[in-house]
C-alpha cells in the first residue's frame, strides 16, 4: 500500500513539475518529466490490472469451492507483497468462515441422526436436499436423493410430493420387514431464497405396538389377580369335601370333584398368562449368533418330535454377534421352532438364516414351508390370547414379542409378497 501511495505522490509531484517547466518555456527537461510521468501512468494501470485478476481469481475460486488459492509473498520488496498479503488474509479468513459452516453442517448432521423421528428436507422439484439415518431405515432405502426412488410406495411419493406446510397425514406402505404406518408432518421454510419443505417421519406401527403391549400387561395382571382370589377359595373348599367321609353325600362329592378338577384346570390355565405379566429383566451381553443357532436347532430336536423335520442354519457369518439376553432370545427362538413344527405336521423343513443389514441391524429369519398364514389370522397372531390350536393358551407369540421389545428388537411376520415360505423376522436394531 505504501508503495502505491508513493507512485501517486510522484505523480502529482511530476504534473506540478512539468506544468512549472512549462510556463517557463523549458521544454527539453518537461520532456522528460513527461516520460517519466507517461512511465508512472503505465505501471499503475499495470499495477490495477494485476490486482484486479487476482482478486478475481481469488472469487473465482472460492466460488468453486476452492480454498487453497494462495499468491506469493516471497519477494517482500516487491509492490505486489502486500496487495498478495492482504488478499492471503481475506482467503484465510473466508476459508474459515467456510469451515466453520461446513463444521456446524456436521454438527446439526451428528444431532439428526440421533433423532428417532426421520427428518427430509424436499425442495419444489421433489430433490431431497437433507435426510438423516431414521428416514433411511424407515424408508428400507441406503441412499434418497429424490422422490422417484419411491416409485414403489406411488401412495407415499404422493403423499411427499404434494404436501404442504402445516400438513398432518398417515400413509401406509409394505415394505420386506413388514407393512409400516408412517405419520407425516410438515413444515415450510426458506433457503437460499428456495422454498423448502421439511417432513417428520414417525413409524407409528411401533408406539401402537409399546402402547398394546403395556395395555395387554395391565389387564392380565387385573385378570390373574382377580380370578385367582376367586378360584383359590373354591379349590381348597372342594378339596375339603371330598375328603368328608360320608356315604349320603356321594353325589355332592362328585359335583365336588367336578368342581376341584375344573378350578385346578382354570388355575393353571391362569397360572400360565403369568408369564405375560413376568418377564424377568433382560441381562444383555454380546453373543455369537452361530453357535446360538445350531444349538437351538439341537434343543428343538429334543423338545418336539421333529424326526421327520430338517433343520439347517443357511446363512450365518461366523463374526456375526447380538447384544441381548440370550436365554429370553432362546426362549422366542425355541418357540417359533415348536410352532413351525407343528404348522407343518412334524414334516418338513425350517430354515433359520442371520444377517446384518444396511441399517447395522442384526436379523435372524426362520422360516417353514408348511401351510401359509391367512391375513385375517396374520393380523391377529401377536394378540394376547389368540390361538388356531385347540389345545393352544395364545401367550407363545405374544410373549415372544415382549420378549423382543425387551431387548430393544422386534418379531414380525414378513409379508408373503416378498418371500414365499412363512418367516418370522427377530431383528435386533
Amino acid at each position: 500500500m505504501k508503495g502505491f501511495l508513493l507512485r501517486i505522490a510522484v505523480v502529482v509531484v511530476l504534473c506540478a513539475v512539468i506544468g512549472g517547466l512549462c510556463l517557463s518555456r523549458d521544454w527539453i527537461v518537461a520532456s522528460f518529466c513527461g516520460i517519466g510521468l507517461i512511465f508512472l501512468i503505465v505501471e499503475l494501470c499495470s499495477y490495477y490490472k494485476r490486482s484486479d485478476r487476482k482478486i478475481k481469481l481469488l472469487l473465482s475460486a472460492l466460488e468453486n469451492g476452492d480454498s487453497s488459492v494462495r499468491f506469493s509473498t516471497r519477494r517482500l520488496h516487491s509492490v505486489n507483497s502486500e496487495v498478495n498479503t492482504m488478499l492471503n488474509s481475506i482467503a484465510q479468513i473466508l476459508n474459515e468462515v467456510r469451515t466453520d459452516a461446513a463444521r456446524r453442517d456436521k454438527y446439526y448432521e451428528v444431532i439428526l441422526d440421533f433423532v428417532d423421528t426421520g427428518i427430509i428436507v424436499l425442495n419444489s422439484a421433489g430433490a431431497v436436499y437433507q435426510k438423516n439415518r431414521a428416514a433411511l431405515q424407515m424408508l428400507g432405502l441406503e441412499v434418497f436423493t429424490h422422490l422417484r426412488q419411491l416409485k414403489g410406495h406411488p401412495e407415499l411419493m404422493e403423499a411427499l410430493a404434494q404436501c404442504g406446510s402445516g400438513d398432518k397425514l398417515q400413509v401406509d406402505m409394505t415394505l420386506p420387514r413388514g407393512k409400516v404406518t408412517l405419520s407425516l408432518r410438515v413444515s415450510g421454510m426458506m433457503l437460499r431464497g428456495e422454498p423448502m419443505r421439511i417432513v417428520a417421519l414417525s413409524d407409528i406401527n411401533r408406539a401402537l405396538d409399546e402402547r398394546e403391549i403395556t395395555t395387554w400387561m395391565k389387564l392380565t395382571r387385573v385378570m390373574t389377580h382377580e380370578i385367582m382370589n376367586s378360584l383359590t377359595p373354591i379349590t381348597s373348599l372342594s378339596e375339603t369335601l371330598m375328603t368328608m367321609p360320608d356315604d349320603n353325600i356321594d353325589e355332592i362329592r362328585q359335583g365336588m370333584s367336578t368342581i376341584y378338577a375344573t378350578s385346578r384346570d382354570l388355575i393353571g390355565f391362569v397360572a400360565s398368562y403369568r408369564k405375560l405379566t413376568h418377564i424377568p429383566t433382560p441381562c444383555p451381553r454380546l453373543f455369537n449368533v452361530k453357535p446360538f443357532l445350531e444349538r437351538m436347532i439341537e434343543l428343538a430336536r429334543y423338545q418336539v418330535e421333529a424326526s421327520n423335520v430338517r433343520m439347517t442354519v443357511t446363512e450365518c457369518a461366523d463374526d456375526l454377534i447380538v447384544y441381548a439376553d440370550e436365554n429370553l432370545v432362546a426362549q422366542v427362538v425355541t418357540n417359533l421352532l415348536k410352532n413351525a413344527v407343528e404348522a407343518m405336521n412334524h414334516k418338513g423343513e425350517v430354515t433359520m438364516k442371520a444377517y446384518s443389514d444396511s441399517n447395522e441391524s442384526v436379523n435372524i429369519e426362520i422360516a417353514n414351508d408348511g401351510p401359509r398364514i391367512d391375513d385375517e389370522v396374520a393380523q391377529q397372531i401377536f394378540v394376547p390370547f389368540f390361538t388356531t390350536k385347540p389345545s393352544g393358551s395364545g401367550i407363545g407369540l405374544s410373549l415372544s414379542k415382549q420378549i423382543m421389545h425387551l431387548n430393544g428388537g422386534t418379531l414380525t411376520l414378513r409379508p408373503y409378497s416378498s418371500c414365499s415360505n412363512t418367516t418370522f423376522v427377530l431383528t435386533f436394531s
